[in-house]
């Protein structure tokens, strides 16, 4: 039983001496190996240090390499514009009627930007390629200058605008082919023109061209009409008030609207962007300037005519502002021009309001005689005639009265007085507060000018009915003045004058109606009783019971009335009357004389015992005679 013990340990120990065998192999094998990577390391380091400084000049070296590829090309771009040069001079040293536009705006767009790389290098070996580049663009853009003058001034001849006008034609334009040519040419000529000394500074060539070639068309056509309307405010007749539309400025501006309508469909086919304003404000330079001038020659005209041509200043406000307001609509340009043109004729209109009432009031004071049968004077038709002719100006009055405010033009120094303005009315209002101030002024004008040259009331009474008659008649003649007076204060204060007339011509009849008056008889305290009133009255028995102071009394007012009544009579009949003067004064007269005679007559006829000696009229003669009168 022992023996198999000890066979199964011997061979287990022999496995672990295999083992350990084993083992020391591995330990063995294990210090070669750290001692192999020991080694490893060492040479690791000596490589690396051997190898570092190749490795960095061979990076140097591809950099440097790198930066020489570079300059080759940067080499061969500067050369490429140089060569240019010679490629292009030939081409445009011909000429584009040489050579072709479309080739030659080719060999000119290389040249540019041939130009554009080389003054983007910024190098100074390149200056004098540079500026042989500049000699070149400049003697192309030259040419290129004249084919575009040359190609408008096929198309600049006058033009009549009456034919376009009357017939309602739009104005003509550059034909479509020509178009065609000179929209890509000004684009060239402006390109060159930025490489210039000013560097795009100053104005395009292109645009300088156009203006004078064009600007002398419009000129041209325009001259004609420019002439016409100084010369029709001239030849005018000055027998009354401007009639609206007589004057050649008005087809005058629809001819420079036109025109100007016309260049600018041109322009924006040709030019771009901030060079379409340009070149319509430099285009229609010179045309403007010729219309500043024939509105400022207009103007002193009117300055020297202001009441019967202020008209014309109203009108050329109403053009010339609708105009301008159209022409910015269509192109966005020169209103600011028009309405400086205009600032001269604005400023005449404003101050003719103030001027207008100062000269009615002038006349009037300097009218040296007076029709003496109480006639009227031509200033009252002339005022009345210049007042309606105002209505048909509505437009520019409102913006001038607005501009001066309410009462402002009462006084000559309104249009610099830097007061605050009362503009709370509206146009409408402040129109007829100006009518009213000039009606106002005429009568009373025309009244004290009367009471200093006539005598006597009844002529001065009838000369004011007949002024205020000839006011009333022309106002309700009119419709545009009837809608600007119909409110009640106005009506008020014109009738005014309509009861200042009545008033003063029936004071030339007190003195008739002062001879029928017999208070001292009705309250007596020593004689008959005061009569009753109502009921019949008994003159005999008031005249019996007279004394005889008493009827001599009666009698000389029966004298006296008869004298003074057959005088004013005459008077009355001599005198000139309006038919609605006549009319209204011959009522007045009977209600106030015709009650009194009655009266007078009824109690003390009975003192002449119908023999005719002191009563002249009984009461249906009298009222007879009063309704001749009329």
């Amino acid at each position: 039983m022992v023996a198999p013990r000890n066979t199964a340990y011997a061979e287990e120990s022999a496995e672990v001496e295999v083992l350990y065998a084993n083992l020391d192999k591995l330990r063995v094998l294990t210090k070669k190996i750290q001692g192999s990577l020991v080694r490893l390391e060492t040479s690791g380091k000596v490589v690396k240090e051997a190898i570092g400084p190749i490795y960095s000049n061979t990076q140097s070296l591809q950099i440097t390499n790198s930066n020489i590829d570079k300059v080759n090309e940067a080499i061969d771009r500067l050369r490429q514009p140089l060569d240019a040069k010679g490629r292009e001079e030939g081409i445009i040293r011909a000429g584009p009627q040489s050579v072709g536009l479309s080739q030659y705006l080719a060999a000119l767009k290389r040249v540019d930007n041939a130009l554009t790389d080389l003054n983007a290098t910024n190098l100074r070996s390149n200056q004098k390629a540079i500026s042989e580049f500049n000699i070149l663009l400049s003697t192309g853009s030259g040419k290129l200058q004249d084919m575009f003058r040359s190609s408008l001034s096929e198309n600049i001849s006058p033009v009549e605008p009456l034919h376009y006008l009357t017939k309602q034609l739009s104005f003509p334009t550059i034909p479509g082919g020509v178009i065609s040519e000179l929209s890509p040419i000004a684009a060239a000529i402006g390109s060159a023109a930025a490489h210039g000394p000013q560097r795009g500074q100053g104005e395009n060539p292109a645009i300088t061209i156009y203006a004078e070639v064009r600007g002398s068309y419009i000129n041209s056509s325009l001259q004609n009409l420019a002439i016409a309307s100084v010369n029709t405010v001239k030849r005018r007749p000055t027998d009354g008030p401007y009639k609206q539309g007589t004057n050649g400025i008005g087809v005058y501006s629809s001819a420079l609207e036109g025109l100007i309508v016309a260049e600018h469909e041109n322009i924006i086919k040709i030019f771009t962007g901030e060079q379409q304003g340009r070149a319509l404000q430099a285009t229609c330079r010179a045309a403007l300037a010729e219309y500043s001038k024939t509105l400022r020659e207009l103007n002193q005209y009117i300055k020297a005519n202001l009441m019967t041509d202020c008209f014309l200043a109203f009108e050329i406000i109403e053009i010339v502002t609708a105009m301008s307001y159209r022409i910015d609509s269509k192109t966005g340009e020169l209103k600011s021009l028009f309405i400086e043109a205009l600032r001269p004729v604005r400023e005449t209109a404003k101050s003719s309001l103030s001027e207008l009432l100062e000269e009615t009031k002038r006349k009037a004071a300097n009218i040296p005689v007076l029709p003496p049968d109480g006639g009227t004077v031509p200033l009252v038709n002339e005022v009345m005639s210049s007042l309606t002719t105002l209505t048909g100006y509505s437009g520019p009055l409102a913006s001038i009265l607005t501009s001066l405010g309410d009462g402002n033009w009462r006084s000559t120094s309104s249009t610099t007085s830097t007061a605050p303005l009362d503009v709370s009315p509206d146009s409408s209002s402040l129109f007829s507060h100006f009518i009213l101030d000039m009606i106002e002024a005429l009568m009373i004008s025309l009244e004290a000018r009367g009471r200093a040259l006539h005598r006597s009331k009844a002529t001065l009474g009838v000369f004011v009915s007949n002024i205020f008659c000839l006011v009333d008649r022309c106002i309700r003649q009119s419709s545009e003045l009837s809608r600007y007076l119909s409110s009640p204060d106005s009506i008020s204060r014109i009738d005014t004058f309509r009861k200042r007339g009545t008033s003063t011509y029936l004071e030339a009849w007190r003195e008739c109606s002062q001879h029928l008056l017999d208070v001292q008889y009705t309250s007596r305290s020593g004689g008959s009783a005061r009569p009753t009133s109502g009921g019949p009255v008994d003159s005999t028995s008031i005249v019996k019971s007279l004394s005889s102071k008493d009827k001599d009394t009666i009698k000389d007012k029966f004298k006296s009335f008869n004298v003074t009544f057959d005088e004013l009579v005459a008077r009355h009949k001599a005198l000139y009357m309006e038919r609605e003067v006549r009319g209204a004064l011959t009522r007045e007269v009977q209600a106030v004389i015709e009650p009194l005679y009655a009266r007078f007559w009824d109690r003390y006829h009975e003192i002449d015992k119908g023999r005719g000696k002191y009563v002249k009229y009984d009461k249906g003669s009298l009222s007879a005679q009063l309704a001749s009168l009329g």
